[in-house]
C-alpha cells in the first residue's frame, strides 16, 4: 500500500523535475540572454537594499554597466555587509520582504567560519539544481524509477547547529532540504530529517548502515568519496554490532544519539530484519568481511565528486562497491551549485546558468589587481579560469576561487571541469584548507616552543587516509631534538583550531594527522630554482608558498633523518 501511494505521488513530482530538466537542456541555445537576463532581474529586485544603493543599482543597464560599479570581492568583501543581515538587517543586502531561511556555514579562509544568507530564492534555486541533476541521473539509470522509486542513501547535517543574534538558524542547507522534503517522498531516503542532528559522525555512519542495510537501495549520494568509503569501513568494523541490530530491531546503546533522536529513529529501526541479518552474516562468514556491495548488491549508481583530487578515491571504488557507475553530483557549495554533470564517470558538468549569473577569470589573471573578466558564452575550450559567482544569497561578483577547465560546450552554456581550488587552497577531502590558516597555525606552534623556521611548506600526500606533511630544513629543528611527534601533535590541533572542517576530517578519520617532516639544508633554494624553471617568473618577483594543493610536489624532495637526538615520524 504505501508502495503504491509513493509511486502515485512520485509520478507527478518526477514528471516536474522531468520538465525542469528538459527546460534547462533547451534553454542551453541561449545561455548567454539566459544569464544577462538573470542578472538584471536580480539587480532590479536588490536595488534599494544597502549594497544596492551603495554601488549604483538603480544605473546599472547591463553586464558591463554591473562590471564597472562592483568590484570583485571574497567573502572578506562581503562580510560587513553580511553582518549587518546577521543582526537582522536584512536591507543591508535584500529587497523588503526578501526572507532569510537560514545561513549556510562552512569553513572561511581564516579561522571564523563563512556563513551564506539561504534566501527563499536561494533555496529554490538549490532545489531545482538538484532535481535536474537527479532526474537526469535516475532517467539514465532507469531502475531507480521503473516501479516506484528506489530507496537512497544520502546523508544531510544539521540546519539550526546555531544561531545567529537576530535568531536566525546556521547550519547545513542539506538539513533544510531533508526536512522539507514531501512526507511520502521522504520514505524513500533511508535517513530521515532527525538523523541529521546526530553529531558524532560514526554514529551517524552506523545508523544510515542501520537504516538502509536491509533496503534494496538504487543510489548512494554524498559530495564526497570520503565518505561512503568511511560508511564502509565502519559497516566491516562494526559488522557484528550490525548484524545483532538488524536480527533484534534496536539501535546499539554505545553509540552517541541524542536520546531525542533515538525516539524519532524507533520508527523505522524497531522492526527487526533477520533475513537481512541472516543475508549479512552469511557473507562475514564466508568472506570475513562485509563491503557496500554485500549491504547493496544492486546498486544502480554511486554519486560523488569526481574531480581534482577526489578521483584518486575511485581506485578502491570496484572492490567496495563492485562494477557500479559513479556520477558526478556537480561542483557545488554553500555558496551556491556552479555544474550540472549529465554523464556518468566525468567530473564535467553544464554550467548552471539559469540559477546564478557567472562571470570567469582567465588563469594567467589571476592575481591581476583589477582582472578582466569573461562571461560565460565568450569562454574557449581548453582554457582554465577562476569562477565568480553573483547569488540569491546576496553574493556580487564573489570569488570563490574554484579552478576549472572549460571542455566543451552544450549550446552556449559551457562545459566545465573543476580542477582544484585556488593555488593558496587545498582541498584533498573537502576540507579547504586555506593558506592564511597555515601561516596561522604555524605562527602558533613557533611562538608555543620557541621555534623559527626560515621557511615552510604545507604539502598534500596521498594515503588511506591521505594527511599533509610540513616540511622544515633539518637546520630549523636542530635545536628541538626529540620532540617531532610532539610538534606534529601540536600542529594537528592548531590547525583544527583554525578551520572547523579539517578538524571534522580528523575526527572522522577521513584525514590523517599532519606530519613535521626534515628535509636536507638547501632544499629550498632548489625548489625556488625549480618553480622559476616551471613559471618562467623573475627572481624578484618569487614568493615562497606555504600551501600548494598538488599531490606531486611532495616527490620533488629529499627527506632527510632528524635532527641528532630526535624521533623520526
Amino acid at each position: 500500500m504505501i508502495r503504491s501511494i509513493r509511486r502515485w505521488v512520485g509520478a507527478p513530482i518526477a514528471n516536474r523535475a522531468r520538465r525542469l530538466a528538459q527546460e534547462f537542456l533547451r534553454q542551453a541555445a541561449e545561455a548567454d540572454r539566459v544569464q544577462r537576463d538573470r542578472l538584471l532581474s536580480q539587480i532590479r529586485r536588490h536595488a534599494d537594499s544597502a549594497f544596492g544603493r551603495a554601488h549604483g543599482f538603480s544605473e546599472i543597464r547591463s553586464p558591463e554597466d554591473f562590471r564597472r560599479r562592483v568590484p570583485i570581492r571574497d567573502y572578506d568583501g562581503h562580510e560587513p555587509y553580511l553582518a549587518r543581515v546577521r543582526e537582522g538587517e536584512t536591507s543591508a543586502l535584500f529587497a523588503e520582504g526578501t526572507e532569510i531561511l537560514m545561513f549556510a556555514m562552512t569553513s572561511g579562509t581564516t579561522a571564523r567560519p563563512k556563513t551564506i544568507p539561504v534566501t527563499r530564492e536561494a533555496l529554490q534555486a538549490y532545489r531545482d539544481g538538484w532535481r535536474i541533476w537527479g532526474i537526469l541521473a535516475f532517467d539514465a539509470h532507469d531502475g531507480m524509477i521503473r516501479d516506484g522509486m528506489r530507496p537512497i542513501l544520502q546523508l544531510a547535517s544539521d540546519w539550526k547547529e546555531s544561531r545567529t543574534p537576530s535568531g536566525i538558524p546556521c547550519g547545513a542547507i542539506t538539513g533544510l532540504t531533508a526536512a522539507m522534503q514531501h512526507p511520502l517522498i521522504r520514505l524513500n531516503y533511508c535517513m530521515p530529517p532527525a538523523a541529521s542532528r546526530i553529531r558524532d559522525v560514526e554514529a551517524k555512519y552506523y545508523v544510515a548502515l542501520r537504516l538502509s542495510a536491509y533496503r534494496n537501495v538504487g543510489a548512494l549520494i554524498a559530495a564526497n568519496p570520503s565518505t561512503l568509503l568511511g560508511i564502509a569501513r565502519l559497516g566491516d568494523r562494526e559488522k557484528q554490532t550490525l548484524i545483532r541490530d538488524l536480527f533484534n530491531g534496536t539501535i546499539d546503546p554505545k553509540w552517541d544519539i541524542p536520546e531525542e533522536v533515538r525516539l524519532a529513529l524507533r520508527a523505522r529501526s524497531r522492526f527487526k530484519r533477520r533475513a537481512a541479518a541472516r543475508r549479512l552474516e552469511e557473507a562475514a562468514e564466508r568472506q570475513d568481511r562485509l563491503l557496500p556491495k554485500d549491504f547493496w548488491p544492486d546498486l544502480e549508481f554511486v554519486a560523488n565528486w569526481t574531480g581534482g583530487t577526489m578521483g584518486a578515491y575511485l581506485r578502491q571504488y570496484p572492490d567496495a562497491f563492485g562494477e557500479v557507475p559513479v556520477r558526478d553530483p556537480g561542483l557545488i557549495a554553500s555558496e551556491g551549485r556552479m555544474t550540472i554533470p549529465v554523464e556518468d564517470f566525468s567530473p564535467a558538468g553544464i554550467l548552471d546558468y539559469r540559477h546564478h549569473y557567472f562571470e570567469f577569470i582567465p588563469e594567467s589573471q589571476e592575481d591581476a589587481e583589477q582582472p578582466e573578466t569573461v562571461e560565460a558564452a565568450d569562454l574557449i575550450e581548453g582554457q582554465r579560469y577562476f569562477i565568480l559567482l553573483t547569488t540569491h544569497g546576496g553574493l556580487y561578483r564573489y570569488q570563490i576561487r574554484d579552478l576549472v577547465q572549460c571542455v566543451g560546450f552544450e549550446g552556449k552554456a559551457p562545459l566545465l571541469v573543476f580542477l582544484n581550488k585556488g593555488s593558496h587552497i587545498s582541498s584533498l577531502t573537502g576540507e579547504k584548507l586555506s593558506e592564511f590558516q597555515v601561516v596561522a597555525a604555524v605562527k602558533e606552534l613557533q611562538h608555543e616552543f620557541g621555534l623559527t623556521f626560515h621557511s615552510f611548506i604545507l604539502l598534500p600526500s596521498w594515503g588511506d587516509p591521505p594527511s599533509y606533511s610540513l616540511l622544515v630544513e633539518r637546520q630549523d629543528l636542530a635545536a628541538f631534538p626529540g620532540r617531532l611527534e610532539e610538534l606534529s601533535e601540536r600542529l594537528d590541533r592548531a590547525l583544527c583550531r583554525q578551520n572547523v572542517e579539517y578538524e571534522n576530517k580528523r575526527e572522522t578519520l577521513r584525514l590523517g594527522r599532519v606530519r613535521v617532516r626534515p628535509v636536507a639544508d638547501g632544499s629550498w633554494n632548489a625548489f625556488r630554482s625549480r618553480r622559476l624553471a616551471s613559471t618562467g617568473g623573475t627572481l624578484e618577483q618569487y614568493k615562497q608558498p606555504c600551501l600548494l594543493s598538488d599531490l606531486e610536489v611532495i616527490g620533488q624532495f629529499s627527506f632527510v633523518d632528524a635532527p641528532e637526538g630526535s624521533k623520526a615520524v
